[in-house]
């Protein structure tokens, strides 16, 4: 048995740990490693899967047509990335406590979008559960975060972007979790109508999490992201354009739960507002048109999220995917400049 560096974690795993214990950055490397070879191998056994049980997306007939041809495509993928980086976590961290609530979180946030997905596509119900139902039980996943944070003994203190210094919230503290939970699930959620956009942008973002989990100490986290980042690129196989399987909001709501409970074991719920710049882009342009239309009758954007506003302006869908990233890819240059001041 050994302990993780700064965290007095210890591994459970025997051998393997062995190999990397001493080593937060090959904890890393190997959580990535392990993630991504687990979603590639379970990919070709879960996505026929999929579609033999005829979990296939509804395309909505008021979005842009070219998605039309869309319809049918496996969904529910997200079980790929949950089940790759949670074994991926599990196996190199062991049962070190920061991880089992990160991969808590994000199966938790993962079985509130399963549920969503079942009730659209099985119980044919297109809204899904109802949005008041889902709030709720975000804030509830929410407000449990935080004091599990608390309960491992984590300040309740956030970092100011660029300063350096941080912030006692105290009792705030329950309010900016549940906020940062609720905002990250739902603006992930909005992302993802591309090929391959939110898988692409999570990846990006938790590449970043790596050095801030570095950075603070927090190199159970630091595992989690890798697993993640891994998990990610794996689904990508999959999921980029033309797309054999989406996410769901299984995966959505799972991957906006892991950056957000990311954030709060860093105390960066502050730098996620810039390291995820596109996921609030995406969740800004949703709310302007929807206050714009409710106030003079006019839309603002072609259609919202934004990239759809794109994609009907005539870019090709690759092309709106690839300068999203890029854009991500500078939001986590910005993020990591940030948590360096």
């Amino acid at each position: 048995m050994s302990e993780l560096t700064g965290m007095g974690v210890s591994l459970g795993i025997g051998l393997p740990g062995v190999l990397w214990s001493n080593s937060p950055e090959l904890q890393a490397a190997a959580a990535f490693l392990i993630s991504l070879l687990i979603t590639l191998l379970l990919g070709p056994l879960l996505i026929p899967l999929l579609y033999r049980l005829k979990f296939g997306q509804e395309v909505r007939s008021d979005g842009p047509r070219s998605h039309l041809k869309k319809q049918g495509t496996a969904t529910m993928g997200g079980l790929l990335i949950i089940g790759g980086t949670g074994v991926a976590s599990l196996l190199v961290a062991g049962h070190a406590r920061e991880v089992l609530l990160l991969v808590g979180i994000m199966i938790a946030c993962g079985l509130l979008g399963f549920s969503d997905d079942f009730v659209k596509i099985v119980l044919k119900r297109s809204l899904g559960v109802k949005a008041r139902t889902k709030l709720l039980v975000q804030v509830v996943l929410g407000l449990l975060l935080a004091w599990a944070a608390l309960a491992l003994h984590l300040d309740p203190t956030v970092l100011i972007p660029f300063t350096g210094l941080r912030v006692s919230l105290g009792v705030g503290f329950y309010a900016m979790v549940a906020c940062t939970l609720v905002a990250s699930t739902n603006a992930v959620n909005l992302t993802d109508g591309l090929d391959g956009l939110a898988s692409g942008l999570v990846l990006v973002a938790a590449a970043a999490f790596v050095l801030f989990a570095w950075m603070t100490g927090q190199y159970g986290a630091a595992i989690f992201a890798g697993a993640l980042g891994g998990g990610c690129l794996g689904f990508l196989r999959f999921n980029r354009y033309p797309a054999r399987v989406f996410m769901g909001d299984t995966g959505s709501l799972a991957l906006g739960g892991a950056l957000a409970a990311l954030s709060v074991l860093t105390h960066t719920e502050l730098l996620l507002l810039i390291l995820g710049g596109v996921f609030v882009l995406e969740t800004l342009s949703v709310i302007i048109q929807v206050v714009s239309f409710k106030l003079t009758g006019k839309r603002v954007f072609r259609m919202s999220p934004l990239h759809h506003h794109f994609e009907l302006s005539g870019w090709p869908e690759t092309k709106v995917v690839q300068w999203f990233w890029a854009l991500g890819l500078c939001c986590a240059v910005l993020g990591i400049w940030a948590m360096r001041g």
